[in-house]
């Protein structure tokens, strides 16, 4: 009897301290996915931006800071200016831009406020434009104020 007693103690007792952690994890996992859903959308957005041609407010995803990365062929460096210079080098008109499509996107947190985006890219574009071409893209994005931004995009 009093081996049941303690046995019975103890599993309650295991079963409050494992409440909270399962509260915990339940809340976290809902969390995360939340960031993956506003990571989608923010790539949804920049995909319609370049679509319509509109390299000013596709830049706007990215972080304006100093620390700014874009590698491709080239490494650029220094917020959103430099950065949308790139771009207009590199598709100097709408032929040359074609239609974006963002597909594979997967997501995972770094830490608060801080998620790895991987993901494939691709382009359709005429002759003219230089034809198709599709990639791979890592983005590291961090949640700022004014919402989250890109401050790292190694694309391939």
């Amino acid at each position: 009897m009093l081996l049941t007693h303690a046995t019975t103690r103890v599993s309650a007792l295991h079963a409050r301290v494992r409440t909270p952690r399962l509260i915990l994890l339940i809340c976290s996992a809902a969390f995360l996915f939340g960031q993956g859903d506003e990571i989608r959308a923010m790539l949804a957005k920049s995909q319609a931006m370049w679509n319509r041609g509109d390299l000013e407010a596709f830049v706007t995803d990215y972080e304006d800071a100093p620390e700014t990365t874009f590698i491709g062929s080239e490494v650029v460096r220094g917020g959103t200016k430099a950065i949308l210079d790139r771009y207009r080098r590199r598709y100097p008109n709408r032929d040359a831009m074609g239609i974006l499509t963002f597909s594979e996107i997967d997501t995972r947190p770094l830490a608060p406020g801080l998620v790895l985006a991987t993901g494939k890219y691709s382009l359709k574009r005429t002759p003219a434009g230089g034809g198709d071409a599709s990639g791979r893209f890592t983005l590291v994005i961090r949640e700022t104020p004014a919402g989250w931004k890109i401050i790292h995009d190694h694309s391939s």
